[in-house]
């Protein structure tokens, strides 16, 4: 992997995008499947898995409990010595980072062990992240969480006491992770678990969580079952994986950045996505296959292949009137900064909505989003769960000119998907001669998810400049 400077200049395409592009695994299955083979009854190898920032500082806190991961990077492989919800080490200060999943999936695998003194930090930004609704609805289940700075947010301390089952109502209406790592450790309650939703939820991960389950249960019975719409009743079970293996999906919205490269480069041009499939999205465990909708709105057409998926673009889809094109992406709004990003391309106005649970993730998304658009010259509505972004090509090539060699920067936030997202921006060749004229800050951020991403993309450069068709 290259190292990167503290700030990378974008060399934009000069010819159509065209290339085979190999994605990381699903950072949301890789974690999920960390902690459900770490259930289970005996020892489960997770295949196809993603090692980045995030899914290591997962492993490393199950090896400070005691429970053995042995990591293969090189086979993109995890071993883990599943304990059968036991955690061994009877005290350990585990460090989250910035990684939500890991911080509320391991409150609740700490809560739910039968004895020991767990610690839990992060990052200044974890510190101010959504934990509330879990919290709350741990305490209820009898799990003794002492939140050491500010109530209901990190740091806390667990002193595990297994947790007693029964009837519960969470919120998670800030991050459908509260109830997934709630949902994963209800089985090892004394007694079944019925849960009530307070507010809404993100539906598409709590499916994915609840699919995850049941492959890692031997019992064909369903652990979890729908009581209505707002809540649900999991069984008390065993975890066990018969098959020992368990394969990681590629992660779909690290697709959505390739998905959107066609567009940026606006040539004909093809992208190969390989192992990724998306012409059965019902059946992918995540919702961000969804993104696919998004870019044959636009002009792309998505193929199925034996090898993978195929984003070809054959000209942006033409709008209508100068109404904005709308898009909800409240459930799979990880990816809404891949289109967000790309709009100064785009033939009119878009408003993009259903984001505003995105302001209390790795940053405030939905701001920075606005922030980095209007420093690009483009008109920018933000609400508190929306962007309407209205593009201005030309003020974006003026600003880009009068930069006199030097490229408009891009501020990360510390935030892996605004360094990917405008990315595919810069690959856009603005000025008509190849010279890079967008920069991103910080371009190493993007180890939390995808930590070889800018090398992937190079490639994809490099193969579509050596590609002697028109």
């Amino acid at each position: 992997m290259t190292t990167l400077p503290p700030v990378l200049p974008i060399v934009p395409f000069t010819k159509p995008a065209r290339g085979e592009v190999t994605l990381p695994g699903s950072k949301s299955i890789t974690n999920r499947a960390l902690l459900l083979a770490a259930l289970c009854d005996g020892p489960v190898t997770l295949t196809g898995a993603l090692f980045s920032e995030d899914t290591e500082i997962m492993a490393e806190a199950l090896n400070r409990l005691g429970i053995v991961v042995k990591s293969d990077p090189a086979a993109k492989s995890f071993h883990v010595a599943g304990q059968g919800g036991k955690i061994p080490a009877p005290s350990a200060d585990i460090f989250v980072g910035n990684a939500g999943t890991a911080a509320r999936f391991l409150t609740a695998l700490c809560a739910a062990a039968k004895g020991g003194v767990y610690r839990l930090d992060g990052v200044p930004q974890m510190r101010k992240r959504p934990m509330k609704g879990l919290i709350d609805a741990l305490r209820s289940l009898g799990a003794d969480i002492r939140c050491t700075g500010e109530e209901s947010f990190f740091p806390l301390e667990v002193h595990a006491g297994g947790l007693w089952g029964g009837k519960v109502a969470i919120d998670a209406s800030e991050s459908s992770q509260m109830l997934s790592a709630l949902m994963m450790v209800a089985p090892l309650a004394t007694n079944q678990v019925s849960i009530s939703m307070l507010g809404g939820v993100r539906w598409p991960f709590v499916r994915m969580t609840e699919t995850m389950m049941q492959a890692f249960q031997s019992d064909m019975t369903p652990a979890v079952t729908h009581l209505s719409e707002q809540s649900v009743r999991v069984t008390k079970a065993s975890y066990a994986m018969p098959g020992i293996s368990h394969a990681i999906e590629p992660d779909a919205t690290a697709a959505s950045y390739f998905m959107a490269l066609p567009l940026a480069v606006t040539r004909r041009g093809a992208i190969c996505l390989r192992g990724f499939h998306v012409n059965h999205r019902s059946r992918s465990l995540q919702g961000d296959v969804r993104f696919a909708d998004v870019v044959e709105g636009l002009g792309c057409g998505v193929f199925s292949k034996p090898t993978g998926t195929e984003i070809m673009f054959s000209g942006l889809a033409h709008q209508v009137g100068s109404q904005p094109r709308t898009r909800e992406f409240n459930e799979f709004s990880d990816t809404f900064l891949s289109l967000a990003a790309i709009t100064p391309l785009l033939d009119g106005p878009t408003s993009i909505t259903g984001i505003g649970h995105t302001r209390k993730q790795e940053t405030d998304r939905v701001a920075g989003m606005a922030n980095e658009l209007r420093k690009l010259g483009q008109g920018v509505i933000e609400k508190h769960d929306s962007l309407t972004v209205a593009p201005d090509l030309a003020e974006l090539r003026r600003l880009a000119a009068a930069a006199v060699g030097q490229q408009l920067e891009i501020e990360t936030y510390k935030d892996h998907r605004f360094a990917m997202s405008f990315a595919i921006l810069g690959c856009h060749d603005l000025l008509g001669d190849g010279r890079p004229w967008l920069a991103i800050r910080d371009p190493a951020c993007c180890a939390k998810t995808f930590p070889n991403f800018f090398d992937v993309l190079a490639k994809v450069r490099k193969d579509s400049h050596a590609d002697t068709r028109p």
